[in-house]
């Protein structure tokens, strides 16, 4: 029987990359999950990764810590406070908690993972649709990634490039959670927010939660998140 093959998953312990990481399961890869540290303010989102990461049985799991001040400027970072999304932003404007390049340098990451593995797959939860307007999640940047990736790597030049999978690419929330849920996704085990409380609850004002329980609302199901205005 031939083993399974190897895919390198970015894992931030969210609702679209565990449901990246169970569609990766899904497919037959073995999966190699990747997080990261970046000194971002809702940092219990890496406790829900390994808890993620732990459900799913991955094969390995590694958080690499990043220098915070690689991204500063951002309010996911501390620079400034975390709107409401109520009242976000102007349209067109990208939001402050846009993080400089930030899925540039995990994807770059990830592909060095990837050939040192011996993968031509990699996965990340990139949504263009219901999303916060950051550039780094267009379509766009994700095909120009796959072109440099291409001409990056020892394997591409040798005619093994790796594959950059983002399924959820042009899938609303709702969608993405009915297929999670297919695939047997615990979203109580994911964090969204991004200012959760002392706790680790999400507070169900920021724009990613709203988009979040936005999401659970059009799927017709409910949001197994125990939000901060619960239970005080």
């Amino acid at each position: 029987m031939t083993p399974p093959e190897g895919a390198v998953v970015l894992l931030s312990g969210g609702l679209d990359s565990a449901t990246v990481l169970h569609i990766a399961v899904d497919m037959g890869f073995e999966v190699h999950a990747l997080t990261f540290g970046y000194g971002q303010r809702h940092s219990p989102e890496l406790r829900a990764a390994a808890l993620v990461a732990e459900r799913a049985g991955v094969k390995d799991h590694i958080t690499v810590f990043l220098d915070p001040r690689l991204f500063q400027g951002s309010a996911l970072t501390g620079y400034g406070e975390v709107p409401d999304g109520s009242a976000l932003r102007e349209e067109g404007a990208i939001p402050s908690t846009y993080v400089p390049a930030r899925n540039t340098v995990f994807l770059s990451l990830a592909l060095a993972r990837a050939e040192s593995i011996g993968s031509r797959d990699v996965f990340i939860g990139v949504n263009s649709l219901d999303y916060s307007g950051y550039p780094d999640c267009r379509p766009e940047f994700i095909e120009a990634f796959r072109r440099m990736a291409g001409l990056a790597t020892r394997d591409a030049l040798e005619g093994r490039p790796v594959r950059i999978h983002a399924p959820l690419l042009e899938m609303t929330k709702a969608r993405i959670i009915e297929r999670g849920l297919e695939l047997g996704v615990d979203y109580s085990l994911t964090l969204s927010c991004y200012r959760p409380d002392g706790h680790g609850r999400p507070c169900g004002t920021c724009d990613s939660c709203m988009l979040r329980l936005r999401g659970f609302r059009e799927a017709g199901t409910e949001d197994p998140a125990v939000y901060s205005t619960e239970g005080e």
